[in-house]
């Protein structure tokens, strides 16, 4: 097979692409992708992708994905066909993750089930096999969703596969650290010692929370705010007097951040609700190793247990070559689960017909 794999993380907002050499990552990038407008869009990222490494077309390819949910899809099987179709007209034979096995793109409708929203099971067989025999739980906080996935003795724990069985264990929520609206975090949010309503209105996103908290790298914001205006603290002040029913001008800088702060809470107790749960369910032991992944990694060590150990992606399971570039690392752990897919193919691609 060619020297590099190319793994690739098709969502619904972004697109993630990591290249993949003799055990290590080589480089990573991830781009804009609002696949909802159109397949274009895909397209458009793919453009980026090949400015970037010219010789995509003489490497291997190995392609997870979750944007099948994007509603310009008339379904999920749809979704993945159309994809691989599209990916197939750009890159040479790519390879479709299926869980356990591989497909290819014109095979990859058929095999839709398994090929849909795939990509946290690329990054949980990953650390799995990585630090086997380790017990521990994949924590990836990406931009929209959490994945909370146990592992232990080197293989994926738990029996859920499909979204709506993780939407059931809590294995799935959808709570991420840039495009999660404000509404989806609390029905109520105190403010001068009361408890508000808040306003269910797409006003507010999570990234305005973590920018007031200074915890967000701005590479990892990359789609437009809420209102469609600045993406600094005066935007997001803004946005936040909205979700109550004011003005920025109403309070001053200091007291928007620290209701900021409020909103940042509200959404760490949902998190490590539901970490509790998964823990729980799989009798995880209380000096469990977490593996912090997505870009919203930097929250992790606040919503494990007591007692737990926390280790990066990158370093614990994803080793990083001397000569990638500096910003790899950071990415690398953004986009966890293209890394993951192109090092499972590279582990697996002599048993799956590349």
């Amino acid at each position: 097979m060619p020297e590099a794999v190319f793994g690739w993380d098709i969502g619904g907002a972004h697109v993630k692409a990591a290249c993949w050499a003799g055990g290590q990552v080589r480089d990573v990038a991830q781009w804009p992708c609002p696949l909802w407008k159109g397949l274009e869009h895909l397209d458009i990222a793919l453009d980026a992708a090949f400015a970037r490494w010219p010789r995509l077309a003489q490497a291997a390819h190995a392609v997870t994905m979750t944007g099948e949910m994007a509603d310009c899809f008339a379904h999920r099987e749809d979704g993945v066909a159309r994809i691989a179709a599209r990916l197939a007209e750009r890159l040479p034979a790519p390879r479709f993750f299926a869980g356990e096995g591989w497909c290819g793109a014109s095979d990859a409708g058929a095999n839709w089930p398994a090929v849909a929203s795939a990509n946290w099971l690329a990054t949980a067989r990953h650390t799995a096999a990585a630090l086997a025999p380790e017990a521990g739980l994949l924590v990836d906080i990406g931009s929209t969703t959490t994945d909370l996935i146990a592992f232990g003795g080197g293989r994926v724990a738990g029996a859920s596969r499909r979204d709506v069985d993780r939407l059931a264990s809590g294995e799935l929520v959808y709570h991420g650290v840039v495009r999660t609206p404000l509404c989806a975090l609390a029905r109520r949010i105190p403010w001068r010692g009361r408890p508000l309503n808040v306003m269910n209105e797409f006003f507010a996103t999570t990234a305005d929370v973590y920018r007031l908290s200074g915890e967000l790298d701005p590479a990892h914001d990359q789609h437009p705010a809420a209102d469609g205006a600045a993406k600094d603290e005066a935007g997001s002040r803004a946005r936040l007097a909205r979700m109550i029913g004011l003005d920025a001008r109403d309070a001053d800088d200091a007291e928007w951040d620290r209701f900021a702060l409020a909103w940042r809470a509200e959404q760490l107790d949902e998190l490590r609700g539901q970490l509790a749960r998964v823990a729980a369910a799989n009798g995880l032991p209380g000096d469990a190793l977490a593996v912090a992944a997505g870009c919203g990694a930097f929250l992790v060590p606040e919503i494990v247990p007591p007692g737990w150990r926390v280790r990066p992606y990158v370093g614990a399971v994803a080793a990083l070559a001397p000569q990638a570039p500096a910003e790899s690392a950071a990415w690398a752990q953004v986009a966890a689960p293209a890394v993951a897919v192109a090092a499972l193919y590279e582990r697996e691609a002599g048993r799956c017909g590349s």
